[in-house]
């Protein structure tokens, strides 16, 4: 309007009242982003291995590829097996059962939920659990194969048709052998055993040697590959793809930021870190 003079703005911060967009900034925590945490060796590029190598090996079994070689190994492994060696493969072979190890992986999740007052250590034995239930299971019922035993016990086949995968005519419970679910099982668990293992001792004022670590990780899963394939449980490519796909799995188990994850408002007082809790 003429004869108007504006009046000049008012130096110093805006206003930050009530219903001012620059007071709700100044209020809002900005929320760090997610990262997920590494692994070794690091990238993506070695589970694009795993996954391919994996598919691979299907693919090349069911073009009848490797069947000498598993008949050879299965043979040898039934001609060297003496009482003694048969009974303590047996009894090593345990560490691979899927359900006793899920057990003791949330076993020491809860308690170490209770030491710290925080949910997030019971996290990773549900992930885990998910993901064997989703792929291990599912791949066996797809790949029907029988085991190396099948020739020598109930439903008694022809050597020759013990090795071919998607047998789908034969009951379920007699073509469940490939991948290896011990195998898997057992890099899986013990990989989840080992995350919340060191934490929850650090509870009680001790500290795992990281040597210690890498044996609960590495040697029950070698004990398993090699117990289930010498008592002919599983063919040796069977125990090749339950490694390759318990490493994949391991992987994304241990690449979830635990500590970061953000959590309902209803558990702001069980939300505290594990992994990087004194």
């Amino acid at each position: 309007m003429a004869g108007h003079t504006a009046t000049p703005a008012r130096p110093g911060p805006a206003p930050t009242g009530a219903g001012s967009v620059v007071g709700v900034r100044e209020t809002t925590t900005v929320r760090a982003k997610v990262r997920l945490r590494p692994v070794r060796p690091a990238g993506w590029w070695f589970d694009a291995l795993l996954l391919t190598a994996l598919i691979g090996l299907t693919v090349a079994l069911a073009a009848e590829q490797f069947f000498g070689i598993d008949r050879a190994v299965a043979d040898w492994s039934e001609a060297h097996r003496p009482t003694v060696a048969h009974w303590t493969a047996v009894v090593l072979n345990y560490l691979g059962q899927g359900t006793p190890l899920t057990l003791i992986a949330l076993g020491l999740g809860v308690l170490l939920a209770v030491r710290l007052r925080s949910v997030r250590p019971v996290l990773p034995p549900v992930l885990a659990f998910a993901l064997s239930y989703l792929t291990i299971g599912p791949l066996k019922v797809w790949t029907a194969r029988p085991a190396p035993s099948a020739s020598l016990k109930e439903p008694f086949l022809p050597a020759e048709q013990t090795l071919p995968l998607f047998q789908d005519e034969l009951p379920l419970r007699f073509a469940q052998s490939y991948p290896s679910g011990h195998v898997a099982n057992a890099i899986l668990w013990y990989g989840v055993i080992a995350l919340l293992l060191a934490p929850l001792l650090r509870t009680f004022g001790r500290t795992v040697p990281p040597r210690l670590v890498t044996v609960v990780r590495v040697v029950p899963p070698v004990v398993v590959l090699c117990t289930t394939t010498y008592l002919g449980f599983h063919w040796l490519t069977d125990s090749v793809a339950g490694l390759l796909l318990g490493l994949l799995l391991d992987r994304l188990v241990h690449r979830v930021p635990w500590d970061d994850l953000p959590l309902p408002g209803a558990l702001r007082d069980w939300n505290r870190p594990f992994i990087s809790a004194p």
